[in-house]
């Protein structure tokens, strides 16, 4: 296989347009095909790729193609036009103190009445403003899942005990969605935590504490859908870690990753192998398992998404860290695999957290909070009667 390379270089523009939303078949848009679940097998991914690499030869090609994936992506999505930004209107209480660092309960309105639900990690010293990194979560559900796992608390944690600012924040029905009654069937799910995940970036960079040109974001499973989705559409992220998702063969197991046409229409066909490649020439790490539909990184998704970043001398700046033996999930050898690329990329310190003779960055020093902790809204502090009935449908 030969592959060659180029990448984007959009800017998230705001229309100033209001729209109402509604989830249109995927007929609705010329030739569009749901690419879902195991849609083609491994050998069709390497022909589609084939066929994808000879779509372009130099970077101008590349940028070319970028721009038409984020305008499917967006279109498929029912975010294009980009929905005009409305007031935040931001919650953020309850601190909590622990070794190096505190959380705090937060929220905020992605649009008006539709909450997203956190929780917001700061390190106790700074010297002067903090990277910001975005956590979105995969699908694990119950009382303990979401964000509120012990697992993605830990990387949360560690994170801000080297300089982050970490926000950790629900899909929709996990973790205070689930609790307040929305169902993550919700037919406009795709929509709205892709929507929800831009207005996080937002959210981070209204923090004073916060520098707006340093913002990473990573994720598990369907987070790390979140997180590549995100990366393709908005180039405020500087930083990717999509652990165990990106697959040329696979296409998301679940309506909130693949219920949409971004992937297929009449004009275009792309998979999340490139749709990943949209981060070029920003840092991206790939993070894969023998276990799972990540199996070829090694040797499919990696030199595909590397020759992007070939054409912009960035071949540095991309990696992949596969664990053969492994399965499925942000298991702890993951997040020690992703903690030295923040600490690259975004400037982390990680004094008193990695043990140089080791490697090993310490968790020992996290405290892994009760799930009521970690609620915004309780009986204490309920949630604002303007807020949209669980099931609603949101107005853009």
């Amino acid at each position: 296989m030969k592959f060659f390379s180029v990448a984007l270089l959009g800017t998230v523009f705001w229309a100033v347009h209001s729209v109402a939303f509604a989830v249109e078949p995927a007929a609705e848009i010329p030739g569009a095909v749901l690419c879902q679940g195991n849609y083609q097998t491994e050998d069709d991914a390497v022909r589609q790729l084939e066929r994808l690499a000879a779509t372009w030869t130099t970077q101008k090609d590349w940028q070319a193609r970028a721009k038409q994936i984020r305008q499917q992506i967006l279109v498929g999505a029912k975010l294009d036009p980009l929905p005009e930004p409305t007031p935040l209107n931001a919650i953020v209480r309850n601190k909590r103190s622990y070794n190096g660092y505190t959380v705090e309960s937060a929220a905020f309105e992605a649009r008006p009445g539709f909450f997203v639900y956190g929780n917001l990690y700061r390190p106790i010293k700074s010297g002067g403003k903090a990277p910001g990194i975005l956590c979105p979560h995969g699908h694990a559900r119950g009382r303990d899942g979401g964000r509120l796992r012990a697992d993605q608390q830990n990387r949360c944690a560690t994170l801000a005990r080297m300089g982050a600012v970490v926000f950790s924040y629900d899909m929709v029905g996990y973790g205070d969605s689930e609790f307040l009654g929305w169902d993550h069937k919700h037919e406009q799910a795709l929509t709205l935590q892709t929507w929800s995940s831009i207005r996080a970036l937002d959210f981070l960079q209204t923090l004073d504490y916060v520098d707006g040109d340093r913002i990473g974001v990573t994720g598990c499973s369907g987070g790390g859908t979140q997180t590549f989705l995100l990366t393709a559409i908005d180039d405020r992220v500087k930083v990717a870690v999509p652990v165990v998702m990106v697959s040329a063969h696979f296409f998301g197991g679940c309506h909130c990753e693949s219920g949409m046409p971004i992937h297929k229409t009449a004009k275009l066909e792309t998979n999340n192998a490139e749709i990943a490649a949209l981060a070029a020439p920003r840092p991206l790490l790939l993070v894969s398992v023998g276990g799972d539909w990540t199996k070829n990184n090694p040797k499919v998704e990696y030199p595909y998404i590397r020759s992007v970043f070939k054409t912009f001398g960035a071949e540095g700046s991309v990696e992949n860290k596969h664990f053969a033996d492994e399965g499925h999930g942000y298991q702890e050898s993951k997040r020690q695999a992703m903690y030295p690329f923040m600490v690259k990329h975004l400037g982390l310190n990680s004094k008193g957290v990695l043990d140089s003779a080791t490697g090993h960055f310490d968790e020992a020093g996290n405290t892994i909070e009760e799930v009521d902790a970690m609620r915004v809204f309780d009986d204490s502090f309920p949630l604002p009667k303007h807020a949209l009935k669980p099931g609603s449908i949101v107005k853009f």
